[in-house]
């Protein structure tokens, strides 16, 4: 692991080299932080130009949070379905993305400043997404992420950090909570619109509210941006990870429901991450034109001891281009991203979390690249007419020395079309629908199972979509209805504890469902809002199951919130009901129950640029299954259910100077 702490060491250092000298010019004026609200109102305005579900999340909307995982982030994001497991863990998909993947993520491209961080596989890893760094996240549901290069069924998140023009000053935060947490974070920004720079660095502990679910993590995120002349300008990014993270596993449904704190702690399994990411943004601005140019470096250590020690290192780079052209009448977008990957993966024998004898080597190569095209046209005030669609080609390859020699190797290539129209029938109201074509190749996890390059077969759907957004006064909306026919969706099941999760292509399947947020402000001291997601996921005429539904998402989640106060003193409670559980296995034998959790969160400002927060979850201990990992069959003894998060206190103090 020697590159990577060098690489790190490296990044860091550089980062500081050129913010000192700027800030020692410019400490007596940077007396304020500036928020990004501008940043996320130009994104929103962006958003809104999109004949789809989009949603942007600003940081404050979830400021008096303790971000204990992404999901307390886009807790009230329309259609986002998150749900903790444990730590940082969370299962994340959009309209049954990745459905029943158990681990990592599939089905949706994440990126960090526009720059993907899904490997070049198109596995995802959602931890080395700080929330607590980032300006605002921009959610785009579906075949409306195709501004991304993004064709997959859930459509893509984009975090976007800060920069020094719009984020000047020290920030500092420190939380401190339940389960021996502690979190402590300083960020710094400096410069204007010409020069400037911003590095921000957290620290984090936390015991977990499992048995052996122990976390600790140091992450740095910087960026330097410069104008070089009135037309070009240009940005460095570089982030770096240390994540340690005990897993505590899956519980049978008994232990879950009377003992959720018990874990797992034969083979002492962890997750342990070491990544450094360096990009480079350039961007030509012409006025009504402009091109974005780059390129990115990914390079990650992975030590996991589950089932066997898997130890991974892996190197990704990629470069990017995307030209925009805006008329009155017209405008167009065209940009493709090209992706190569190695991962040296090898697996040992679990020794209490150390290396044992080695059984599996190989060199594995990975290709994922796109094409994208979209034209909107005008041809009467209010209406948009869309037309678009990406070409995505992808090559898999796994090159094995253990236990044997042998070689394995998959191609993919499809084109996806795309087709909306968006109404404005007044300036706050819009009326949307397309229908677009997705497709996900799969990676390295559904294709190099345990010992066997197995020949899964890419997932393709097409879905339609009808929805509004818009305000009303002091009310507002986002409803969206989809309706996504697919074909050979990648399915997993658990075969017992301990066991990879097998792969299948299933043959058909629908995932249909309504995405909807509500917001009302009638007083600048009272603001209520709620999301609320239906999910009707099933097969469609399968051999097997017939017309089953699928497990894992429950039909319906309800979440909601009561702001009272304004930023000197608010408070806020909160509840998140699912009125009946979601189905365990394929074969719809075993369903998980309902369950309410209320929560309460408030905020006060003790003076200028210092706030206190408070957080606190599940007041009344409710004791119930969250998440479910799908079996074929569940049975008393399946150890496939992971319990809701107990109650838990947070607190902590934002300063800003």
């Amino acid at each position: 692991m020697k590159f990577l702490s060098i690489l790190r060491a490296s990044v860091a250092c550089s980062v500081i080299a050129i913010i000192t000298p700027a800030a020692a010019e410019e400490a007596a004026d940077a007396t304020i932080i500036v928020t990004g609200r501008a940043a996320a109102d130009e994104a929103e305005v962006s958003a809104n130009t999109t004949a789809g579900g989009t949603d942007v999340v600003s940081h404050e909307d979830y400021a008096d949070k303790t971000v204990v995982s992404l999901r307390d982030a886009l807790a009230f994001s329309p259609g986002v379905y998150t749900q903790p497991r444990f730590g940082q863990e969370v299962r994340i998909s959009i309209r049954g993305s990745g459905l029943s993947r158990g681990f990592h993520m599939r089905g949706l491209t994440l990126l960090q400043d526009g720059v993907p961080i899904n490997l070049a596989d198109d596995n995802g890893d959602f931890q080395e997404l700080e929330p607590t760094f980032f300006d605002h996240l921009e959610v785009y549901r579906g075949a409306n992420a195709l501004r991304f290069g993004s064709g997959t069924l859930g459509g893509a998140i984009n975090g976007v950090t800060p920069t020094g023009d719009n984020a000047a000053g020290l920030y500092l935060r420190g939380d401190v909570g339940s389960s021996d947490f502690y979190r402590g974070l300083a960020s710094f920004g400096v410069g204007d619109g010409d020069a400037n720079a911003w590095a921000a660095i957290s620290a984090d502990s936390h015991k977990g509210d499992r048995q052996h679910a122990r976390r600790n993590s140091i992450r740095f995120n910087g960026n330097v941006g410069l104008r070089i002349s009135d037309v070009v300008s240009t940005r460095f990014y570089a982030s770096a990870t240390t994540l340690n993270q005990e897993l505590p596993g899956a519980l049978t449904r008994a232990t879950a429901l009377t003992a959720p704190r018990s874990g797992n702690f034969v083979g002492d399994q962890a997750r342990d991450i070491n990544s450094v990411r360096i990009q480079n943004r350039t961007r030509f601005d012409w006025g009504n034109s402009q091109l974005d140019v780059g390129a990115f470096l990914n390079a990650k250590e992975l030590y996991h001891p589950i089932y066997q020690v898997i130890d991974q290192t892996s190197a990704d780079r990629g470069v990017f281009a995307r030209y925009d052209r805006e008329g009155d009448i017209w405008s167009f977008t065209l940009g493709g991203e090209s992706r190569w990957g190695t991962i040296d993966s090898t697996r040992f024998i679990n020794v209490n979390g150390k290396r044992g004898a080695l059984t599996f080597d190989a060199d594995q190569t990975a290709r994922t690249s796109n094409m994208y095209g979209e034209l909107r046209a005008t041809p009467v005030a209010g209406v948009t007419l869309i037309a678009g669609g990406i070409y995505a080609d992808g090559f898999r390859k796994q090159l094995q020395i253990v236990p044997s020699a042998t070689t394995g190797a998959a191609s993919f290539d499809a084109f996806s079309p795309k087709f909306g129209v968006l109404w404005e029938p007044s300036d706050d109201v819009q009326i949307f629908a397309n229908y677009s074509k997705s497709t996900e190749f799969p990676t390295f996890v559904e294709l190099a199972q345990i010992a066997a390059f197995v020949p899964v077969k890419e997932q393709t759907a097409w879905t339609a979509e009808i929805g509004t957004r818009g305000k009303m006064g002091w009310a507002s909306w986002d409803i969206a209805l989809y309706r996504a026919n697919i074909k050979r969706e990648m399915l997993q099941f658990t075969v017992g504890r301990d066991i990879p999760a097998t792969t299948f292509n299933a043959d058909k399947t629908r995932h249909q469902g309504v995405e909807a947020a509500f917001s009302a402000a009638p007083t600048d001291w009272l603001r209520f809002r709620q999301i609320w997601q239906y999910s009707d996921f099933r097969f469609v005429a399968d051999a097997q199951y017939g017309n089953n539904r699928l497990p894992v998402v429950p039909k319906h989640v309800l979440r909601s919130e009561l702001r009272l106060g304004n930023d000197d003193l608010h408070i806020s409670p909160n509840a998140e009901w699912v009125p009946q559980g979601a189905w365990a296995d394929y074969r719809n034998t075993t369903r998980t129950t309902g369950y309410t959790l209320l929560g309460l969160s408030a905020g006060a400002r003790v003076m200028a640029g210092v706030d206190l927060f408070l957080d606190a979850r599940n007041l009344t201990a409710e004791k119930a299954i969250g998440d479910v990992s799908a079996a074929i069959l569940a049975s008393a003894t399946s150890a496939i259910y992971y319990p809701v998060e107990r109650r838990a206190i947070y607190g902590g103090v934002r300063a800003r100077f």
